[in-house]
């Protein structure tokens, strides 16, 4: 089985490319050879390689500068999803795209379901889901997945960063009032080839087409996630800090940050029989790996 994947710096796509199987063949790639921004580098570069499955996590994801880059945003997250699903219904393939919790507006009391109302609250979050609504439009045969607080052992993430600020400091503040679920990038590239290999073996069912949520397992909070951080890089021998609980006043930002960011995988579980780890579980692996 071949993936297409757009970018090689990002999360996803790295996690792709190192995890996946003997019988997985990845390509990730970025520009010159594909810009989202060019419709015909899009196209030219999934025929070149021809692949199976073509597989979208390239993402404009600054969520504080989109407020200020909105066209930008747009450009990449709406326009650049669209002309990927398109380039890939135009070779007659299937297209797994990214996107996130920000499409709700983190008000339910209990996780989100697939079928709740969106209502994003920044430019970030409705770029995203405009770019959900230019997949569906370009391409029927097409898996949208929405994850959460993603992270790695590489590139800019939270959980990166609460390690960086351990090594000079004693004490971090952190949000504790927003809830989430952490879900690991090496997670998620397991879980992309669990889909595409349900997509490949049955091209023609409806099953498998439309919106999944996708995260580990569990729920914590902001600070909860940087305890478990320092928690589990302490017994590796790595930084560790101490964690003082602050509210989302405490810590004002351009775009506001869903105070719920919980999200309900069952429909994933059921479609893909797949279930990613606990979020504890990522932690850990993390942790290892930054000490090594």
């Amino acid at each position: 089985m071949k993936l297409f994947v757009t970018g090689r710096e990002g999360q996803v796509a790295q996690a792709l490319a190192q995890y996946a199987g003997d019988d997985v063949t990845v390509m990730c790639i970025g520009r010159p050879e594909l810009d989202l921004g060019e419709p015909e580098t899009i196209r030219r570069a999934i025929a070149t390689h021809k692949p199976d499955v073509v597989v979208n996590p390239a993402a404009y994801t600054a969520v504080d500068k989109a407020e200020s880059e909105r066209d930008l945003a747009f450009a990449i997250n709406r326009d650049g999803a669209g002309h990927v699903a398109a380039a890939a219904a135009d070779l007659g393939l299937p297209v797994i795209h990214f996107s996130t919790d920000y499409v709700f507006a983190g008000d339910k009391t209990a996780p989100y379901t697939e079928t709740d109302p969106t209502d994003p609250q920044g430019v970030y979050g409705a770029s995203k889901l405009a770019g959900e609504k230019a997949v569906e439009a370009a391409n029927p045969a097409h898996v949208i997945l929405r994850t959460a607080w993603v992270y790695a052992p590489w590139g800019h993430n939270f959980a990166r960063t609460m390690l960086r600020l351990a090594m000079d400091r004693d004490l971090v503040r952190v949000v504790a009032d927003q809830q989430g679920t952490p879900t690991y990038a090496p997670d998620i590239a397991e879980a992309v080839i669990a889909v595409a290999r349900v997509v490949t073996k049955a091209p023609a069912s409806q099953d498998w087409r439309g919106v999944f949520h996708m995260t580990g397992g569990g729920e914590t909070t902001w600070a909860g996630f940087a305890e478990a951080v320092f928690d589990h890089s302490k017994t590796q021998g790595g930084a560790s800090a101490d964690v003082e609980p602050i509210t989302t006043a405490d810590y004002p930002t351009p775009a506001r940050r869903p105070a719920n960011s919980r999200l309900d995988n069952t429909r994933f579980e059921r479609v893909f029989g797949h279930a990613l780890p606990h979020w504890q579980n990522g932690v850990a692996r993390f942790a290892a790996r930054m000490a090594r």
